[in-house]
């Protein structure tokens, strides 16, 4: 298949690859009622940027690396108007398998956490449902939302929703695994649409008839096979898929229920 060598030619790719951290090539979200009301930017006041998807009144699920500073958290969200408005992490619960420190390229562990709210995030806000993730297989398209920037050194666009469809090209197992998704018309090749520093967490959805589906966390990207010098972004975006670890999410979320400001790991 035309994909096949795509997958082959990830090892070059994988030296490249860092944290996913804004959408390459996407669209600027501007409807009120559209996925502003699900997605997040998660930050620290160390001024760290990552992504998030909204799962519950007070709950977003984000990735396990943008939590590794001691620092203090917030989510910021865009309201019916786009001003952002910020509400403090009271919680956290890290995939106990991730260990904190390692490369992507090296990451024994889950990619994911999932972050519990000083309060709900109110009416406005739509989790999106769980029970709807499905899995996404080679040649199905996917969207990928996030607030990080543009374009590698273009660190003033961040902070401004976007969102860009991909094309998942199969899976890369290193020691845990995650599903690779690229631009259709690029295949890596050449630099195009995809995740960049500001997305990881940042949901990947699939759509039905009824709308979208949280079916993946953002977590690396890299750049294309055909670059000038190195780079994260334009290449490959990196999921982690929440079908293989629902059981812990569904833990996650249940511990996380009426917990004060502690922080687990459970």
């Amino acid at each position: 298949m035309r994909f096949q060598p795509l997958i082959g030619a990830t090892a070059a790719l994988l030296s490249f690859m860092l944290p996913a951290h804004a959408v390459i090539q996407g669209t600027p979200l501007r409807d009120p009622n559209g996925l502003r009301r699900s997605v997040v930017a998660v930050e620290n006041n160390s001024g760290e940027l990552c992504s998030g998807a909204v799962v519950g009144p007070d709950l977003v699920l984000t990735a396990a690396h943008c939590l590794t500073d001691r620092a203090a958290y917030r989510v910021v969200v865009a309201g019916r108007s786009f001003k952002m408005q910020a509400v403090n992490v009271a919680a956290a619960a890290i995939h106990p398998t991730f260990v904190a420190g390692t490369t992507p390229r090296t990451q024994p562990g889950v990619d994911l956490a999932l972050l519990k709210l000083e309060r709900p995030l109110g009416a406005d806000f739509i989790p999106f449902d769980l029970s709807r993730a499905g899995n996404v297989g080679e040649g199905d398209t996917v969207t990928i939302v996030g607030f990080g920037v543009l374009a590698e050194k273009a660190n003033k666009s961040a902070r401004t929703l976007r969102q860009t469809e991909l094309l998942a090209v199969g899976t890369v197992q290193i020691a845990n695994r995650v599903v690779i998704a690229t631009d259709r018309g690029r295949l890596a090749e050449t630099a195009g649409a995809g995740a960049c520093r500001g997305d990881s967490g940042g949901p990947v959805l699939t759509r039905s008839h009824v709308g979208y589906h949280l079916s993946g966390i953002i977590s690396w990207s890299s750049g294309a096979l055909r670059t000038n010098g190195p780079s994260a972004c334009g290449g490959l975006t990196a999921m982690t898929s929440l079908t293989d670890h629902m059981g812990w999410i569904r833990q996650a979320m249940g511990s996380l229920d009426g917990l004060g400001t502690a922080w687990s790991k459970r």
